[in-house]
């Protein structure tokens, strides 16, 4: 702390809310154990975005700042007995770049990779994506969020030239009449948010949520509908042919401001309502009044989330809702809209900065000659040194103990998280060499020939940019327990070890600075951006381009597209699309279906929330949620031990008897490992434009454990 009992404002580690929260230092009674984390969360109330209001990861998130809680010492695994034991920090980056050099030196500089976290602060992603391409050499980076919010962002960057998670502040959903809230459990993921959709219906507004499972946030709504997992596809186009045969397009709006129309809308056609509810299960009574509510509001919202985002159609599912919206003209104007609720906590900075496989700095293409030379000026580098386009994150992990033999990971538990999670970890086990940075020993960094222990969210400095597009400062409030380093002071010390004495400082606003330059022109454009401007004004909106001192500083960007939209000629543009089934539907052999999600008290894989006892005992293990008609014909009774298997693999949890599901469908939470790892289970399939695996649909059977599972 700067000065003693002084509260420091700063920002959840958690979702992409970012929400704001004070910690103050924790005052100890003489003789008092200081073994907890020194600090507690107070309420933040000025912050705009959660007016002070906590879920309980963000109420706890303290717990994990205690030294006993998390790693405190680099490991390094012992080759005689294989296991990981203390070492110093020397030996430990001695050995992580002896590691990465050996592995490019002998199969060539791809055979490096390097994975990322959408939970990186906008300096780490910045500089990880800077020392695979300058440092390393390597084309083969990517990171955790390809798995949260791609497909989103490519519809999004195909309709308008431009993603930003949402492209209005996220007090406009308030204030708009009607909101379709499609695949996003918000009271479970984002419960400070869910004040919005309240809100909304105090003021008048209606609420049409699109979600197999009625959940707490469906409770909320005016209309539910439930469609079979893996057809909001057709459901969108469903709703888009119905607002045509009905008169309801806004044809002022498409001609003035759109291309592409009449292709979407001979798509749309071929999707009758009969044929659709036969697809979705959606009667068509309760699509007529989902368009009514919808196109009667005189303004109105499409949000998604993972629910059809991950799919292997998700892109063009996406586009479906966009079309929706834009064809009613319920785009580009105030209170209307489509947005994307990104979940990782940077998850929108997160893929922005250079960290994704195919981006550099400012979100800028790594195949544009013209992005290349900027930000290689900016890094004094020969742009025809910096290595081209590498594999998206399932693809790099796939390939990893093959084409990849060495991988360094940041911020990022894939064992738990990534789809097809046995083969995952096989592959990882198959490494020649693995070097983890992280704050716990996860299930991945327990794999790890080297780990190295880093600072968490409240003992450094640094940005992050949340799912409204408003860049925020978190503060360091403490200093990191001995023998913890920060992120940016682990990269510098591995690019001087590899050759680069400069060019990658520990001090984040430094490296906030250089960022600012590298974005400098781009699509998310931060030049106008500092770290005093987001303490001021509780946040930046980008773009925010740096002006002449004459014109004063730019105000940035709450609203994006109220003139125009963000491609050549100004107009958004109509995607045609059309339905196609899952990549896996159920069959004889695996009749179910399965979709997964979170639950109110974990977080992500849990490597963190796992470790809080208040979230464990909400939340203290997996299960499978199955409506009471399929538990009576599998005769499985509420908390027996059940087995899910698909094509993938196996998994055992309780079950969960509830009619808020429907017959033909099964959930299962993912944050858990061993054998309730529902990621063991899902299907690496690929939407072909995001690389988004297929999450949320697959095929299984559903089955009473067998005994050796219950032991």
């Amino acid at each position: 702390m700067n000065a003693a009992n002084a509260t420091v404002d700063t920002h959840c580690p958690y979702c992409a809310l970012q929400c704001g929260m004070g910690l103050r230092p924790v005052e100890r009674a003489s003789g008092e154990s200081g073994d907890g984390p020194g600090v507690t969360v107070v309420e933040r109330t000025a912050f705009p975005v959660n007016r002070g209001a906590l879920c309980g990861k963000g109420r706890t998130a303290a717990e994990l700042l205690a030294p006993g809680a998390r790693l405190t010492s680099p490991l390094v695994r012992d080759p005689a007995t294989g296991e990981l034991a203390p070492a110093t920090w020397d030996e430990a980056l001695d050995r992580v770049a002896d590691g990465l050099r050996r592995a490019g030196a002998e199969h060539g500089r791809d055979a490096v990779g390097v994975f990322g976290g959408g939970g990186l602060t906008n300096e780490k992603a910045y500089t990880l994506g800077k020392f695979a391409r300058v440092v390393l050499g390597t084309s083969q980076i990517d990171y955790n969020g390809r798995f949260c919010m791609s497909s989103a962002a490519a519809a999004h960057t195909r309709a308008f030239g431009l993603d930003r998670g949402l492209p209005f502040p996220l007090a406009d959903v308030a204030r708009t009449g009607c909101v379709i809230l499609v695949g996003s459990n918000l009271a479970e993921t984002m419960p400070p948010a869910l004040r919005y959709l309240t809100e909304l219906r105090e003021n008048g507004g209606r609420l049409i949520v699109v979600d197999p499972r009625r959940t707490r946030t469906a409770e909320q709504a005016d209309l539910h509908l439930a469609p079979r997992p893996g057809t909001d596809l057709a459901l969108a186009l469903g709703l888009l042919h119905l607002v045509v045969a009905e008169g309801r397009t806004d044809e002022e709006f498409i001609a003035a401001r759109t291309s592409g129309w009449e292709k979407a809308r001979a798509a749309a056609m071929a999707h009758w309502p009969e044929m659709v509810e036969r697809i979705t299960g959606i009667p068509v009574p309760d699509l007529r009044a989902a368009v009514r509510m919808f196109c009667d509001a005189e303004s109105s919202m499409v949000l998604t989330a993972r629910g059809p985002e991950q799919q292997a159609k998700g892109t063009d599912t996406v586009g479906a809702w966009i079309n929706l919206c834009l064809a009613t003209g319920r785009a580009g104007r105030e209170l209307s809209g489509y947005g994307c609720l990104t979940g990782q906590g940077n998850g929108q900075g997160g893929r922005e900065h250079g960290q994704k496989a195919d981006q550099l700095p400012g979100y800028r293409k790594l195949d544009d000659p013209a992005a290349r030379r900027h930000v290689a000026q900016v890094w004094d580098v020969d742009p025809d040194a910096l290595p081209g386009p590498g594999r998206s994150a399932y693809e790099l992990l796939d390939a990893l103990g093959g084409e990849i033999r060495a991988l360094l990971l940041m911020g990022s538990n894939p064992v738990v998280s990534a789809p097809r999670a046995a083969h995952v970890e096989e592959r990882i086990r198959s490494l020649d060499f693995l070097a983890v940075a992280d704050v716990v020993l996860s299930e991945t960094a327990a794999l790890a020939d080297v780990v190295l222990p880093v600072a968490q969210w409240a003992e450094e400095t640094g940005t992050t940019t949340n799912l409204e597009g408003r860049v925020l400062l978190r503060r360091r409030a403490l200093d990191p327990p001995p023998g913890v380093r920060t992120d940016l002071e682990v990269l510098g010390a591995l690019a001087a070890r590899l050759g680069r004495e400069k060019g990658f400082p520990a001090d984040p606003e430094e490296v906030f600075d250089e960022l600012r330059r590298a974005s400098a022109g781009g699509p998310a454009d931060y030049s106008g951006i500092t770290y005093r401007r987001i303490a001021a004004e509780d946040g930046v909106f980008w773009p925010c381009p740096e002006q002449p001192e004459e014109a004063g500083a730019h105000p940035g960007t709450p609203r994006l597209f109220l003139e125009r939209f963000a491609t050549p000629d100004g107009r958004a543009r109509f995607v045609p699309v059309v339905h196609r089934p899952a990549a896996e539907e159920p069959d004889e052999a695996y009749p179910v279906l399965l979709t997964t999600g979170r639950v109110l008290a974990q977080y992500q894989s849990g490597a963190q929330t796992r470790r809080v006892a208040e979230l464990n005992a909400a939340a203290p293990g997996p299960f499978v949620e199955l409506h009471p008609q399929l538990a009576e014909r599998l005769g499985i009774a509420d908390g027996e031990l059940v087995a899910v298997e698909s094509r993938r693999g196996r998994a055992a949890a309780p079950a969960r008897v509830t009619a808020a599901i429907r017959p033909d469908t099964v959930f299962m939470p993912f944050h858990w490992p061993g054998p309730g790892r529902a990621n063991t289970l899902t299907n690496p399939a690929l939407d072909p434009t995001s690389r988004m695996p297929e999450f949320k649909v697959c095929a299984v059977r559903v089955e009473r454990a067998r005994q050796v599972e219950r032991a």
